[in-house]
């Protein structure tokens, strides 16, 4: 679909009304994490140097309607300004006549929108109260774009709006991996259970070529084929899913790639006795902890086949190592082909994150997402209320 970015817009004069995501972690008062404020300085920038006012708006934790002290933006307006560089006012839950009075590069951080239960019901009168404060509607928080609420969906039809830069960055990433990818294309999808992923996989199989299936969920689709997977996490009583799944897969042409000899040990801590062994000869007594050696050396070969890699999810219980090993050598691949100009890598959701920066190779993907929600909503084909408000 299309969408305006910044570069549509004239700003000149207007005051932009900015949804942004700054949900970020707080200890004892202080911000901990401010990966999240970085990624908007580009949009705040960019509009006040075409000469617009920039007014910010977000939510902060899970009030559900009501005033929460403790989950105030007044906490982190101090953050917000530093990172910034700029002065930074907190606006409280009356908005008053803060925008009124706005000054030269001040920008404005109103309060926690979820403060208002008009935010999360997308109650038209509360979109219609923050619209007086803008010319502009900019939406730069793509993590939030899954959620039809009144600052992501029902404000942006209310006044000329667009993505900011952070939001059309993430939207061309993923354009670019699933909605006209370059061809090859697989996908690593790991995780815990093949029951929270039912319509990720189902999708993802009419769309790619190739299929990698890592985590607890690979051991459901082995005992799916009949291997006994010993003590191994395996949702037995998704086993059928997993084999109209794989049926699906075949009629669509995409190939899926499981373990073929697995990391197994009879118990769950870090450096615990481990061994390898085919998939097929798990003990009874034995889990299934990791994909071995020969797995990651047939998922690097498939990643020098292809042209488009979208990962999800670790491999094996990547926490504790040294069942870790298989994410980061197959993240170690990925990376290479990155680097080489052979690859476009998007990641996101979950604990995939975590998993790539543990693996060190977070920051060498093409493009990785922050989003949890959303971007799972995005592999599964759904629409997000926040973009389509935007086309």
């Amino acid at each position: 679909m299309a969408w305006k970015t910044l570069d549509d817009m004239d700003f000149a004069g207007k005051r932009a009304l900015v949804r942004v995501d700054i949900n970020v972690p707080v200890e004892d008062g202080k911000v901990t994490d401010t990966t999240r404020i970085e990624r908007i300085v580009p949009t705040v920038e960019d509009i006040q140097a075409k000469g617009g006012k920039v007014i910010l708006m977000a939510h902060f934790g899970r009030p559900k309607g009501k005033t929460v002290p403790d989950m105030s933006l007044e906490i982190i307006a101090p953050t917000v300004a530093d990172v910034l560089g700029l002065p930074v006012t907190w606006v409280n839950s009356d908005f008053g006549d803060a925008v009124a009075d706005m000054e030269g590069d001040e920008v404005l951080l109103l309060e926690n929108l979820r403060f208002n239960p008009g935010e999360e019901s997308n109650d038209p009168a509360f979109a219609k109260r923050l619209a007086t404060l803008g010319d502009i509607y900019v939406n730069d928080a793509f993590s939030a774009a899954h959620r039809a609420h009144a600052s992501t969906e029902a404000l942006a039809k209310l006044l000329p709006a667009c993505a900011g830069r952070l939001m059309a960055e993430e939207l061309e990433a993923l354009e670019k991996a699933l909605g006209n990818p370059e061809r090859p294309v697989v996908a690593v999808v790991g995780g815990a259970k093949v029951s929270t992923k039912l319509d990720l996989l189902a999708n993802l199989v009419t769309k790619v070529d190739a299929l990698v299936i890592g985590g607890g969920m690979a051991n459901t689709f082995l005992a799916a084929q009949g291997l006994d997977v010993g003590k191994s996490l395996c949702e037995h009583d998704m086993t059928a899913t997993a084999r109209e799944i794989a049926e699906k897969a075949a009629a669509a042409g995409c190939e899926i790639l499981l373990p073929r000899d697995v990391v197994i040990a009879r118990e769950f801590k870090a450096g615990a006795d481990s061994s390898v062994v085919m998939a097929e000869d798990c003990p009874a007594d034995a889990m299934i902890l990791d994909a071995g050696p020969d797995s990651v050396t047939h998922i690097a070969q498939l990643f020098e086949r292809c042209k488009t890699l979208i990962w999800n999810g670790p491999l094996g219980a990547f926490e504790i190592s040294p069942f870790d090993a298989a994410t980061n050598a197959a993240a170690a691949k990925a990376v290479e082909l990155t680097k080489a100009g052979q690859l476009v890598t998007v990641a996101g959701g979950g604990d995939t994150v975590a998993a790539l920066n543990k693996a060190g190779a977070a920051d060498a993907f093409t493009y990785t997402s922050t989003a949890g929600g959303a971007f799972l909503e995005w592999m599964e084909g759904k629409t997000l209320p926040g973009v389509a408000a935007l086309g």
